[in-house]
């Protein structure tokens, strides 16, 4: 039952764009189609399942050990960026068919998940939250569901404003704006929370 809660509260109630505004820049970003959203949405949800395990495991078996949990945000960089990269070469070389059907996708939005500070989050909030190993895999899973499901919903929207004619002033990135905060609001009626 408590990873069933981890998932809802990561996909839905804690969005970690929505709600903790993290990893805005894919979100404003590569929203532009919804596949384009769904495949980043897939790489982050790889990778920020896999960091939220890697991550766990460096900070219990080194950094806490050694007594150096001062190091975690460094640390936690890079296993990200080393992973990302690890990733890449190892699809390279050993999947060589999936490397080439996959290569355009990896290209794209591997700088956009090393850099994304949604993979982050997820790993520092995994510390924060005291999680075990499978509640990390689980949170980490979930919280990169709940990415997926924010870009997508953004990116679908999006597509719809393009036929839309807004006043002069909310062209561009305003009306972006405005309908991304429309969603979080939409989101934050998961958390119960009340306006009035």
């Amino acid at each position: 039952m408590e990873y069933i809660l981890i998932f809802i509260a990561a996909v839905f109630v804690n969005n970690v764009v929505l709600s903790q505004f993290l990893g805005i820049c894919p979100f404003l970003g590569v929203s532009e189609k919804p596949s384009t959203a769904l495949g980043m949405g897939m790489a982050v949800t790889f990778v920020m399942t896999v960091s939220g395990a890697a991550t766990y495991l460096v900070y219990t078996y080194a950094l806490v050990p050694l007594h150096l949990e001062y190091l975690k945000t460094i640390a936690f960089i890079l296993v990200i960026a080393s992973l990302v990269q690890f990733i890449e070469m190892f699809l390279k070389k050993n999947v060589p068919s999936l490397y080439g059907a996959l290569g355009n996708f990896l290209g794209i939005y591997l700088p956009l998940i090393t850099t994304n500070c949604a993979v982050l989050g997820a790993a520092l909030l995994n510390i924060e939250k005291e999680y075990d190993f499978v509640k990390s895999l689980v949170f980490g899973f979930s919280a990169a569901l709940g990415f997926t499901l924010a870009i997508v919903i953004f990116a679908g929207v999006r597509e719809r404003m393009r036929y839309s004619d807004p006043p002069k002033a909310f062209r561009g990135f305003p009306i972006l704006l405005l309908a991304a905060a429309l969603i979080a609001m939409a989101f934050s009626g998961f958390s119960g929370i009340s306006f009035a």
